[in-house]
């Protein structure tokens, strides 16, 4: 079959982030619709999708050649490629391609030194001396006009050009190619001749390339908008890097007819093509050594391990205190005849030095007690893992099957997911580095995809369009991170994304955009949780990177394909609800009270009596609104239903939760298909909901091997007819060889299909629901350290801790506030004066104070002494530690009332304050003493500003503004009696789902608003609201927009109604109705508290109420604080209590707080 006569050897895929817009799959597609042999990929200094492709092009019949442009350090510059401003000069243009296997490995070796040691904020690149020592097999090409030759051309420097192209010619002995590129850029046309000249001159053949960034010319704009989005510019502004229509992806034909003039140097691209001879192929695992074997082999030394941890795990848990020898074994034997078949299926398959491996550093991370997980997967149905402690279930006890973790009938490898706590993680990591090689240890490249949401947010940044109108069609795009919806499937699904698309032309330019960009690579980072572990320096066997916010290497091959590399993956995988158990063993221990979870009562009461009432707030994997009402149906009593309950609680499994609880309950009848399966399914009441259930049907009832019984799940998962064919007859046969009716064969064979296309993996959800477990039993037991112990890992999330504020209010646990002498950096628990356990406010919590310098302050105080007075505070702490906005931070959330009640004098005077300490340590520094001694004493000091404090309310806002919910108190508090009087729902009931319906009342206090034009010309509103239980969002429509717009000032407390929607755990609140809260009170107050600071303000209150009071039967009672008593006087006349008279009371200079009676 003819061929085309020229090959593209400068592709730049998605992998060339942000600025190439050709998927692997495309760039084989357009190469078999020209018809063109070969092709060579050439990534922006990277290369993440060389294998990929490799695999891709060969399976479709087109070589692969396999290429990087990366960086040369410039030498014009004194070597080392920085200007004289400290910043750096773009690195030259330099391609290489590799030729053989050796020719790979060597820019395997550059691009990873590239990328590992280049400078911190420099683009990666190599010296030319790196070229010179690893330049075998490799062909150069000097890179067009971005190429080192190519721009001292550019710049009139012609002997530097002939003598940087001489020492190239040097390095890459007959492999040098001088590269012609025709873009339509002028600078091209200006140094294409001297190019060619200098070819000739020194005898380096020419080649011809085209740079192709996307596949077409209707593809040119959205490109533009894709280096637009790369560099954070408009696409409005003038300088800035621009690409051309010719940088596609150009035919043959096209190409020859551009270079007809130099017709070799297009025949040399094939020439290249043939010379580039080696396609990366995958690889089998390649397992490390297990650095701890003294003598042994691995399989003596897995035996030898395992067998000491399945004695101490029998003598611990199974046993159960029993001391008779032969009671002994026969507990032992089924443990023991497991232990042997798992080891025997190990060594078989090759992997005793993965067990080896992962138990090495899972016991390391135990003894420097550092919170593990109880396994998560397959492989806590492993004896052997058990015995191992790489997991924490019993998997006879729990009927967890090995074979679906590791099966002899279906080779591949295994994979343990290993959760650590999250503080430790990486210490664990640090451990595998330094005892494998810190440069065998790696962890693994993800790729952040440009999804919808994502690139209509990107496109509408460049098109420069309002933030206002993007986000509201944004909106309009589902989010769903665990199955992204696409932009063309939210089109079609949202009418008015269309109609908007229709009828303005911005709109139809954006989403058009969008959907060009949709998919395409934005960013690298680090994956979650995979580590490799080699044999050898990784840089032989896969490129490496560097993410700039981790110190370690990362592999530049994501997950898929650095595992087809060779390289064996290990999750390690951080669990916050690990660290929050062991933050609240950790708080019990102040208490002397020692809780070893892994011992914990798996029956207790409590702990089911409180799930049973679907109180699950901070239960892990329990605590959503829809998990707490099926806990609440269920009424659990025993650790079987939470394991139950995590495996059905998913779309589709979840449809059989009704009939789980009615058959639980005696209310439906329990099916077990056939009397021979009532062993395998009476523990779910008939229901099969475990893949290891449909495993042990096929072995109880057809015969199968738990192996086999492993590839009928997979089958059947996968839903291949043939297979599933071959299966049926198997499974059938199978049923009547052991006495089973054809017919009912056939019947439970089609009930297992469909329990297998839901089925869960028992042994993961056993593991997690060991978790929720862990977690419900220390909230039920010991709510006050749980509860702190889970705020202390929610510091930075405000909307957690306010929920976890309104937790421990209906707990009747009391949360004290922050205080300069009692509060540590994190939460704690503190003991009243009346015997209860509270929890005490977080200092780090506090916004904009960050935890280094909370942790100096507390030092400071656990060291010296508690700070007697606001002036001690600032000279103890040096400036540098604490500054003018973390102290009004501090002043603001009420930190120092013990020692400064008045809040508001303490912020005004945080200037002042912090001269006075900048020139006290001045002082310190220079030892200048005056002739009265130290310049600075008591005496010395200024006087705090003489001001009143803030009004309640507005004392309320700045803490508000501090914390970022109300934490004293809110400001809807004051109305309480008059709330439940209108019959107002409580935003965390209605998030809890503890209230029935779509459409309530609420209350709110206005803290933000946004108004943007809709789809159709009118106005809508966005309000930020909030409660005494928590934070939402209201939508305004324009119609009641129009009459309440007024009303959303900040600050205002508002009665609203509204519909809400729920998707999942978000909520879409709408506007009904909006009226003025003061206004609402008016006719449901029953009265009036006023509390006032002096009798100053009476004169100025009995104005206003005869000004604004009519007589009716609202009561006013005055309040005045008196040498610590309150005085309270109720006037003698009763009066209607109107929002007019209320708000001249509360605008009173000396009225402290205004509360319906």
């Amino acid at each position: 079959m003819p061929h085309a006569d020229f090959v593209h050897l400068r592709v730049h895929s998605a992998y060339s982030l942000s600025e190439g817009a050709l998927r692997v799959k495309d760039i084989v597609s357009l190469c078999q619709r020209h018809q063109m042999p070969a092709v060579g990929i050439t990534d922006t200094n990277n290369l993440f999708g060389a294998l990929e492709f490799s695999l891709a092009a060969r399976s479709a019949g087109v070589q692969p050649v396999i290429g990087v442009q990366i960086g040369l350090r410039r030498t014009d510059t004194g070597g080392n490629g920085r200007q004289m401003q400290g910043g750096f000069l773009p690195p030259d243009e330099l391609v290489l391609l590799a030729q053989s296997e050796t020719g790979y490995e060597n820019i395997l070796a550059l691009v990873s030194r590239a990328f590992l040691e280049s400078d911190s904020g420099e683009p990666p690149q190599i010296d030319i001396e790196d070229l010179a020592e690893r330049n075998g097999d490799i062909i150069a090409l000097t890179g067009g006009a971005n190429g080192p030759v190519g721009r001292l051309i550019a710049n009139s420097q012609g002997p530097a050009a002939e003598e940087m192209l001489a020492r190239l010619a040097s390095i890459f002995e007959g492999r040098l190619y001088v590269e012609l590129m025709r873009h339509g850029l002028e600078v091209e046309r200006r140094i294409e001749n001297d190019l060619i000249d200098l070819a000739y001159r020194h005898n380096i053949p020419l080649v011809a390339t085209n740079e192709a960034f996307f596949t077409d010319e209707d593809m040119f704009e959205a490109h533009d908008a894709l280096l637009c989005i790369s560099e954070g510019v408009p696409l409005s502004k003038q300088d800035r890097r621009r690409a051309t229509p010719d940088h596609r992806f150009k035919s043959a034909e096209e190409m020859r007819v551009l270079f007809a003039d130099i017709p070799e140097a297009i025949d040399n691209t094939l020439v290249i093509a043939q010379r580039c001879a080696f396609m990366p192929d995958t690889r089998d695992p390649i397992l490390p050594a297990y650095p701890q074997l003294e003598g042994r082999s691995e399989e003596q030394a897995l035996r030898e391990l395992a067998e000491e941890g399945l004695h101490k795990r029998l003598e611990e848990h199974v046993y159960d205190g029993e001391t008779d020898d032969a009671k002994r074994k026969e507990i032992a034997a089924p443990y023991m005849e497991r232990f042997d078949f798992e080891l025997g299926v190990i060594n078989q398959m090759g992997y005793p030095g993965y067990f080896l491996i992962v138990a090495d550093f899972i016991q390391w991370a135990r003894r420097h007690d550092i919170p593990v997980g109880p396994g998560r997967g397959s492989g806590a149905g492993s004896v052997v893992a058990w015995a191992l402690t790489i997991t924490d279930l019993d998997p006879l006890r729990w009927g967890l099957l090995f074979e679906r973790f590791l099966n002899p009938e279906r080779v591949s490898m295994p994979d343990f997911d290993i959760d650590f706590c999250r503080d430790g993680r990486d210490r664990v990591i640090r451990y595998v580095q330094s005892e494998y090689g810190h440069d065998r240890v790696a962890q693994i490249i993800t790729f952040g995809k440009l999804e919808a949401r994502a690139v209509l947010r990107d496109v509408g940044r460049v098109l420069e369009m309002p933030y206002s109108q993007v986000d509201r069609i944004c909106k309009l795009v589902p989010n769903n991170p665990a199955n992204p919806v696409k932009l063309q499937e939210a089109i079609d699904g949202e009418p008015a994304l269309q109609e908007m698309r229709r009828d303005d032309e911005s709109v139809a330019k954006l989403i058009d955009t969008a959907l060009k960009l949709e998919g395409l690579f934005r960013h690298a980072s680090t994956h979650a949780a995979g580590v490799v572990i080699g044999d050898r320096p990784l840089e032989q066997l896969v490129p490496l990177y560097r993410d700039p916010r981790s110190e370690m290497p990362v592999t530049q091959f994501n997950m898929k394909y650095v595992e087809m590399a060779g390289l064996v993956k290990f999750d390690f995988l951080g669990l916050k609800t690990l660290t929050v158990l062991d933050k609240a063993v950790e708080l019990l221990k102040d208490r002397n009270v020692t809780i070893d979870l892994a011992q914990i009562p798996l029956d207790d009461k409590k702990t089911f009596d409180m799930l049973c009432k679907g109180d699950a707030a901070g239960v892990f994997q329990l605590e959503s609104s829809g998990m707490r009402d099926v806990l609440k149906k269920l009424r659990p009593d025993r650790f079987e239903d939470i394991i139950a309950v995590v495996a059905l609680y998913r779309p589709g499994p979840m449809d059989n939760i009704p009939s789980y609880i009615r058959r639980k309950h005696g209310e439906e009848a329990i099916d077990y298909l056939h009397p021979m399966l009532e062993g395998i399914l009476n523990e779910t009441y008939g229901i099969a909901i475990y893949q290891e259930q449909v495993m042990e049907i096929a072995r109880v009832l057809s015969g199968y091997s738990l192996g086999g019984a492993d590839l009928l799940r997979r089958a059947m998962g996968k839903k291949i007819r043939s297979e599933m064919e071959a299966q049926r007859k198997n499974f059938i046969d199978g049923a009547v060889e052991n006495g089973v009716h054809k017919g009912t064969a056939a019947d439970i064979f089609v009930q297992v299909e469909k329990f297998a296309g839901y089925g869960f993996n028992k042994s993961h959800a056993a593991a997690y629901a060991l978790v929720a477990y862990q977690t419900a039993y220390l909230k039920a037991n010991y709510p006050v350290e749980f509860l702190a112990a889970s705020m202390t890992l929610d510091a930075g999330n405000t909307d957690k801790l306010g929920l976890f504020r309104v937790e421990l209010e209906r707990q009747k646990i009391e949360l004290l506030p922050p205080d300069i002498q009692k509060s540590d950096v994190y939460f704690s628990v503190e003991q009243t004066e009346e015997g209860t356990s509270a929890v005490r406010y977080a200092l780090c919590a506090i916004k904009n104070v960050g935890s280094a310098a909370m942790e100096a302050l507390v030092a400071e105080r656990q060291e010296n002494g508690e700070f007697k007075n606001i002036f001690e505070f600032a000279e103890r702490l040096d400036s540098q530690v604490m500054n003018k906005r973390q102290i009004e931070n501090l002043a603001r959330a009420g930190v120092f009332d013990n020692v400064v009640p008045n809040r508001r004098q303490v912020y005004e005077a945080v200037e002042m304050l912090v001269r006075h300490t900048n020139a006290m340590q001045n002082e310190r520094e220079s030892n200048q003493v005056n002739l009265f001694g130290d310049g600075f004493d008591e005496q010395s000091r200024p006087a705090l500003p003489d001001v009143d404090d803030w009004s309640t309310e507005e004392r309320l806002h700045q803490e508000h503004d501090a914390i970022g919910f109300y934490l004293s108190a809110h400001p809807l508090e004051s109305y309480r009696q008059t709330l439940d009087r209108l019959g107002v729902v409580d935003w965390a009931d209605i998030q809890a789902g503890r209230v029935r319906g779509s459409r309530f009342t609420m209350a709110g206090i206005v803290s933000a608003r946004k108004f943007v034009n809709s789809a159709r010309g009118g106005r809508l509103a966005f309000a930020q609201m909030s409660d005494a239980t928590g934070s939402y969002e209201l939508t305004i429509f324009s119609e009641l927009l129009a009459k309440s717009r007024d009303l959303l000032e900040s600050g205002t407390p508002l009665l609203v109604t509204a519909d809400i929607q729920r998707r999942g755990d978000e909520f879409r609140t709408t506007a009904t109705a909006i009226e003025a809260l003061d206004e609402a009170a008016a006719n449901a107050v029953a009265g009036l508290k006023v509390f006032l600071r002096d009798v100053s303000a009476v004169e100025s209150l009995s104005g206003v109420i005869h000004e604004h009071g009519t007589r009716g039967r609202g009561r006013v009672s005055l309040v005045l604080d008196r040498d610590l008593r309150e005085i309270e006087m109720e006037l003698p006349e009763g009066y209607q209590i109107s929002a007019g008279m209320r708000s001249a009371i509360k605008s009173i200079s000396g009225v402290i707080e205004v509360v319906d009676l």
